[in-house]
Order: C-alpha cells, then structure tokens, then sequence
C-alpha cells in the first residue's frame, strides 16, 4: 500500500514543524511548502515544495495526491485581522483542489471573556474580541465549504502551545527570565488555563488524519494540560531542578504589568493585542476531550513535568547554556 500523504502549509512554524515530526514518523509522506530554509532540520523523506500558498493551483499540482492538509500557517499577532481569513481561505482553496482533508489547530478565542469553566464542541461561542470573531467566521466557512462538497474539515481545539521551539507565552513570558532566576506569570496563581503540549497535539493530529470514514465536517476538543499558574510553575521548578537549571527555592515569581501594557498599548500595537487577550489569564477554562477520546481512543499523554522539561531542553536551557544565577531582583508589580 503507498504511504499517505500530507501537505503541511505553514511547516516552518512550530506546530507546522511538529506536525511535520509526527505525521513522518507515523509513516506518512510529508509535503512541506517553504519560502526560507527550515527553521530545524526536517526529517528524512520530507518534500519540500517551492510553490507559495498564494499560488493555489500550482502549489496543489505539486501536492497531488495529498488527501490531507494541515494548516499551521500563523500570521504575525498584529496582522490577524487583515491576513487570518484571507490565508485561510487559500489554504481551504488548497484542499478543494486536492479533495483533501483540511485541518485545522483550533483555539479558545470563540468563546469570549463569558466562557465557562469546561468548554465542549456545543458550548456557546460568543467572541468578546476581534480576533474571537475572525475565528468563528474562519471555522463557519470550513463548514460551509464542507457541506457544499469541495472537502473535508476537521478543526482540533487546543489550549495555550508549548514544547517544539519557542513562540508562545511559555518561552517568550514565563520561563524568559529563568536564566536570572525569576518566572513571570500572566494571571492569578489560582486560575485554571488550557495548556497543549505540542508534540502531543501534532500525534492526535496524526490519529484523526488516519481515521477512515470521517464525516464531511468534524470539531473536537484536546484536554492536553489543565493547570494553574501554582501548578505550573511547580512543574517549572521541578523540571528545572531536575536539569540543574537552579537550585531549590532560588526562582522568584513576578507578575505581568497589566497597568502598563494597556497604557503603551495605546501606542505599541502588539501590547494592545496582548490586552485585549489578558481576560484568557483571569478566566478558568479547561477543555473537555471525552469526545476526542470516544472518536480515537486512548492517545499518549506526555505527564506534565516531562513535557516541561522537554521544553526547556528543546529552548536550549541547560545548565551549560545558562549563565551563573545571581540573586533575583524585585518581582514585577
């Protein structure tokens, strides 16, 4: 039987890279669009193609044959409301072309600062910002191009990314300043927040692309990690106790300065985005992944303080890479 075959738009990015990962070693043919050289090395047998996303048919006559896409392209934060639904919508222009299986990591934006504690696929989506509302139109036209025919969708939920590289609020906020032995974190320590550990999300990826008879448009839920900010940081410390990072009881924990990031805000449009999202830090929220789970089975669940030391590894910190640890300074108010 020939290999399945995957295009993975947007492989340069680190859920398109671990996706990358995941379906290759699972066997199938990866298809991987680039317009620079791989920010990490692909693996063995990918096929890297040279046609841009904006060139639909011919990037889709160079993917002939894939009957899945994932769809991992991210434009920078403060350009989501000018280019989010306009690439998605080649991407989608992709997949009809190819008949193929569009795929597409979901996230918690539909469902607004008024979210419950537990999300499921039929809890209410009433965005609270523009990019909630870009989500749901994106998400309502999967579905709208599934039902006319042109393909299949498939829109997996996640919480907060981490693991596979650097990009999220877990490199570039909490764990920045472990180095000077402080994390940063953004909300109330007693708060619940989704979390998904990328490799683990790219291989239910996997597990759904590889499902026969799918129906023609499918959402879930991944539970991944549900934690607080106590919890979290506990696994912070464990881990990095673990690697040699520090030693015990040397991290302080500072908090984001909500206050003046709003202020600058005003002037720095990627703080003002970071603002209009901060409710995600002050909201519970976990999702649900019983129906993930009836669809698939039992997938593999990296535990928690070994997906966190994963990524810390994968940051490159380790105690090599890290200078001496010097007393920390005030925490952030």
């Amino acid at each position: 039987m020939p290999r399945p075959t995957v295009l993975v738009l947007g492989a340069n990015g680190r859920f398109g890279a671990a996706a990358v990962q995941a379906f290759t070693s699972a066997g199938w043919q990866v298809l991987a669009p680039m317009r620079r050289p791989p920010a990490v090395p692909l693996p063995a047998g990918t096929r890297v193609l040279d046609a841009p996303l904006r060139d639909t048919a011919g990037l889709a006559a160079r993917a002939a044959g894939a009957r899945t896409v994932v769809y991992a392209v991210n434009p920078l934060y403060t350009r989501w409301d000018t280019e989010a639904l306009p690439l998605a919508r080649l991407g989608m222009d992709v997949a009809e072309r190819l008949g193929a299986r569009f795929m597409l990591p979901g996230n918690v934006y539909n469902f607004g600062q008024g979210m419950p504690a537990l999300l499921r696929e039929d809890t209410p989506q009433r965005p609270s910002t523009p990019k909630g509302q870009l989500r749901c139109e994106l998400e309502a036209e999967i579905r709208e191009r599934c039902a006319r025919g042109g393909m299949q969708g498939v829109v997996l939920r996640a919480g907060d990314f981490y693991g596979a590289g650097s990009g999220s609020w877990f490199d570039q906020v909490i764990v920045k300043s472990i180095a000077k032995g402080r994390l940063v974190y953004p909300g109330p320590l007693d708060v619940a927040h989704a979390w998904a550990y990328l490799p683990d999300l790219a291989r239910a990826f996997v597990a759904l692309a590889s499902r026969e008879g799918a129906p023609a448009f499918e959402q879930f839920h991944f539970a991944g990690h549900t934690l607080s900010g106590a919890e979290l940081l506990a696994a912070v410390e464990a881990a990095a106790g673990e690697l040699g990072l520090c030693p015990a009881g040397a991290i302080k924990v500072g908090a984001m300065p909500w206050g003046l990031i709003r202020t600058v805000g005003v002037v720095y449009p990627l703080w003002r985005e970071l603002a209009r999202m901060s409710y995600l830090w002050h909201v519970p929220h976990a999702l649900d992944g019983a129906a993930l789970a009836r669809a698939l089975g039992p997938l593999p669940a990296t535990p928690v303080v070994d997906a966190v030391r994963q990524a810390l590894v994968g940051l490159g910190l380790t105690p090599l890479s890290l200078p001496q640890l010097r007393p920390p300074g005030p925490a952030l108010d």
